[in-house]
C-alpha cells in the first residue's frame, strides 16, 4: 500500500499497518517487512527492511537492496534458478512450542522468578527452552546451541548464539529456588486442567530412579545416593523421582525429587499432604478423588494420611502376605463383564487392612497368569541347565578326572546362592552342598508339588483394595489398571532419544532439582500434544508423534538474481499422510509465517 504523504510502500505484519515514517520503520509487536525508496543523486532505488524487538526494543534487523524499479519488475518476470537450500527441523519444535505457549510456560516461569533486567531472554525463555529441547532431541547444555540452530526456533524464539553457552543456562537455572519450582508447578498443573478440562478424578502416583554419573566423592550433592537402580546400573549413584499424573492422558500434577536410596513408602509419606492439596485445588474442592498407588506405599501410617485427607483410593497388597486369600480356588472366582475383560475372573471379600476394614478384590488375569508362567518356565530351566552343568564339573573333580583346583565348599554355595537367588527360585529347588575325604558332593531336585502350589495360587491373582465400596468390581480393576499411565510415562522419561531425564550433567541438588522441573514440563507438552491429536481422530504414541512431526521440514531457498543479495523464499518439505494429519490438527499452517 503507497502511504499519500511519502509515496513509501506499506506492508502488513499480523494484520496490523505499520509507520511508513523512514525514521520510525520499526516493528512494534513481533516482526515487520517494509520497502523503503531512497533518492540517490536523484534518482530512486529500493531497500527491504526487517525489524523486529531485540532486548525489548525496536530494531532494524536486515536491509537489502531491491535495486530500481524497473529491474525489480525485471526480475519478477524472470524466472529465478535456486542457489542454496538449508534445510530446519519445523513440525516437532513447532507444535510443542504452540502447546508451551497454550501453557503460558515462560510466563509462569517468569511470574515466581522475575527478570532482573530488560535485557537478554528471561529466566522462563531459558527453562522453555530446555523443555523443549528434552521434547524432541535431549542434548547436554554445551550442545543446545548446535540444536536450535538446526531447527526452526531461531525464527520462533530469538536468540544470540552468546545466549545459548551452557553457562548462561547455569546461570539462570541458579536463580530458581526451591520454593519457586513447587508454585511453578502448581500453576502449570492449574492452567493445563483448565485448559483442557482434565479429568481429576482418578489420579496416579508411582515414584522410579534414574541413575546419573555424580562423582563417588562429590559430597556437595545429597540427592545422588547408592541404592536399587531399577535400570540395573547398581555401580552408580541414583536419584529418586516421584510423579502424581492424571489417568486421562498421563498430564503431570506433582512431582518431587528425592535421595535415591530412600524406600518408596517412605516417599509417599513425605507427599500425601502435598498432593491431597493440589488434587483439592485442582479439582475445585471435590471429595471425589481417588489415588491409585502400588504395594511399595503401603504403611498404616500413609493410608492414615490419605483417609485423613478424604481421599479415595485403590492400591495392592502383597499376596504372600495373604495366603488365606491365595490358597481360594480359581473355581470361586467370579467372570468379570465380558466385553470389558474377557480373561478376568474376581472374588470380593472384606478383610481388616492395617487396621481398617477394606473391601478386598481377589483377581485372577489369563493373559498375567501366562505371561507369569512362561517366564518363570524359563528361569527355571536356566537354573536346571547351570545346575546340572556344576554337578557334572563338581563330580568330575571327586573322581579326579578334572583338571585346576578342586572347588571349595564356600565357592560352591556362594555359586549355589547366586543361581537360586531368583524370585521363587529356593521354593523350587531342593539344593545340598557337602563335603567328606573325596572333595564337595553336590546335590539337587526340582520341587515338583511347589511348582504345582505355586501355579494354582500365585500366578496370575492381584489382591486389591480399595476404599470405594460403592464401585463395581469392573471399576476397581479399571482404576488399578490405569497405573499403567504413570508406568508409561517413567518409560519415556528414560528412553534416550524423546523426553530423556538423561543426560543431566549437574552436580548440586539445586540444578538436579530444576532439571527435574523442565523435564516434567516437557512431559506436560508432549502429553497435551498427544492428547489433542487423539481428539482429533489420530492415535499415535508419544515417540511416534515426535518422530512424524520432526520430519516436518522447512526449506529456505536462496535465489541467485544476478543481483547483490540473492533473493530468498521458506517452503514446507513435501508432507506424507502421516504429516499432512499432524500437520492440519496442531493448526502449523499459523506458525509458517510467525
Amino acid at each position: 500500500m503507497l502511504c499519500g504523504r511519502t509515496g513509501k510502500l506499506q506492508l502488513y505484519c499480523t494484520g496490523n499497518q505499520y509507520t511508513c515514517d523512514e525514521s520510525s520503520a520499526l516493528c512494534m509487536t513481533c516482526h515487520m517487512a517494509s520497502i523503503i525508496k531512497k533518492i540517490i543523486r536523484g534518482r530512486p532505488y529500493y531497500y527491504l527492511r526487517e525489524c523486529q524487538r531485540v532486548d525489548g526494543k525496536p530494531k532494524i534487523v536486515r536491509q537489502k537492496y531491491l535495486g530500481t524499479a524497473a529491474s525489480m519488475a525485471e526480475r519478477l518476470q524472470a524466472a529465478p534458478s535456486p542457489q542454496t537450500v538449508a534445510v530446519a527441523e519445523f513440525g516437532a519444535v513447532a507444535a510443542c512450542l504452540d502447546m508451551a505457549r497454550r501453557l503460558g510456560v515462560a510466563e509462569i516461569v517468569d511470574q515466581h522468578v522475575p527478570r532482573r533486567s530488560d535485557r537478554g531472554p528471561s529466566v522462563g525463555q531459558y527453562i522453555l527452552l530446555a523443555a523443549l529441547n528434552r521434547c524432541v532431541e535431549p542434548t547436554s547444555k554445551s550442545a543446545m546451541a548446535s540444536w536450535y540452530g538446526r531447527t526452526a526456533l531461531p525464527r520462533l524464539l530469538p536468540m544470540t548464539p552468546g545466549q545459548l553457552s551452557a553457562q548462561r543456562f547455569w546461570d539462570q537455572m541458579d536463580r530458581i529456588p526451591e520454593t519457586a519450582i513447587a508454585a511453578i508447578e502448581r500453576d502449570l498443573a492449574r492452567r493445563a486442567v483448565r485448559e483442557f478440562g482434565l479429568d481429576l478424578r482418578c489420579v496416579l502416583f508411582d515414584a522410579t530412579n534414574f541413575f546419573s554419573f555424580v562423582d563417588s566423592f562429590n559430597k556437595r550433592s545429597a540427592l545422588p545416593q547408592r541404592g536399587h537402580s531399577k535400570e540395573g546400573r547398581a555401580s552408580l549413584r541414583i536419584v529418586g523421582l516421584a510423579l502424581a499424573v492424571t489417568a486421562d492422558s498421563e498430564v503431570p500434577l506433582l512431582h518431587n525429587c528425592y535421595a535415591g536410596n530412600q524406600h518408596d513408602a517412605t516417599t509417599f509419606s513425605s507427599v500425601i499432604d502435598q498432593l491431597a492439596t493440589r488434587c483439592r485445588e485442582l479439582a475445585e474442592g471435590s471429595d471425589d478423588v481417588t489415588l491409585v498407588f502400588d504395594k511399595g506405599n503401603n504403611s498404616e501410617e500413609n493410608l492414615d494420611a490419605v483417609e485423613t485427607h478424604k481421599l479415595h483410593f485403590v492400591g495392592s497388597l502383597v499376596p504372600t502376605q495373604h495366603q488365606d486369600l491365595l490358597d481360594l480356588p480359581r473355581r470361586k472366582l467370579l467372570a468379570l463383564d465380558k466385553q470389558q475383560y474377557p480373561d478376568v475372573r474376581a472374588l470380593r471379600v472384606t478383610r481388616t487392612v492395617f487396621g481398617v476394614e477394606r473391601t478386598v478384590l481377589v483377581t485372577w488375569n489369563r493373559k498375567l497368569y501366562t505371561a507369569q508362567l512362561r517366564t518363570l518356565q524359563r528361569e527355571v530351566g536356566k537354573r536346571r541347565r547351570a545346575l546340572e552343568q556344576l554337578e557334572q564339573s563338581v563330580a568330575r573333580h571327586r573322581r579326579g578326572k578334572a583338571r585346576g583346583r578342586a572347588p571349595t565348599l564356600a565357592g560352591t554355595q556362594r555359586r549355589v546362592d547366586a543361581l537360586l537367588a531368583g524370585r521363587h527360585m529356593r521354593e523350587l529347588f531342593d539344593v545340598h552342598v557337602r563335603t567328606d575325604k573325596r572333595g564337595v558332593q553336590l546335590g539337587w531336585s526340582f520341587r515338583a508339588r511347589a511348582w504345582t502350589t505355586l501355579r494354582n495360587t500365585l500366578l496370575g491373582r492381584t489382591i486389591l483394595f480399595t476404599s470405594r465400596n460403592d464401585w463395581t468390581n469392573e471399576q476397581i480393576v479399571h482404576a488399578y489398571r490405569s497405573q499403567h499411565h504413570v508406568e508409561t510415562a517413567f518409560r519415556r522419561m528414560k528412553d534416550p532419544h524423546t523426553l530423556s531425564f538423561r543426560p543431566t550433567f549437574h552436580w548440586t541438588d539445586q540444578k538436579l532439582r530444576v532439571h527435574a522441573l523442565y523435564c516434567v514440563i516437557a512431559l506436560t507438552i508432549l502429553s497435551l500434544l498427544r492428547r489433542s491429536l487423539r481428539k482429533a481422530g489420530h492415535e499415535f504414541s508419544i515417540r511416534t508423534m515426535i518422530e512424524t512431526l520432526a520430519g516436518i521440514r522447512e526449506a529456505h531457498v536462496l535465489y541467485d538474481e544476478g543481483s547483490r543479495q540473492p533473493a530468498s523464499a521458506t517452503v514446507l518439505t513435501t508432507l506424507d499422510d502421516r504429516q499432512k494429519a499432524c500437520f492440519d490438527a496442531l493448526g502449523l499452517e499459523r506458525l509458517r509465517t510467525a
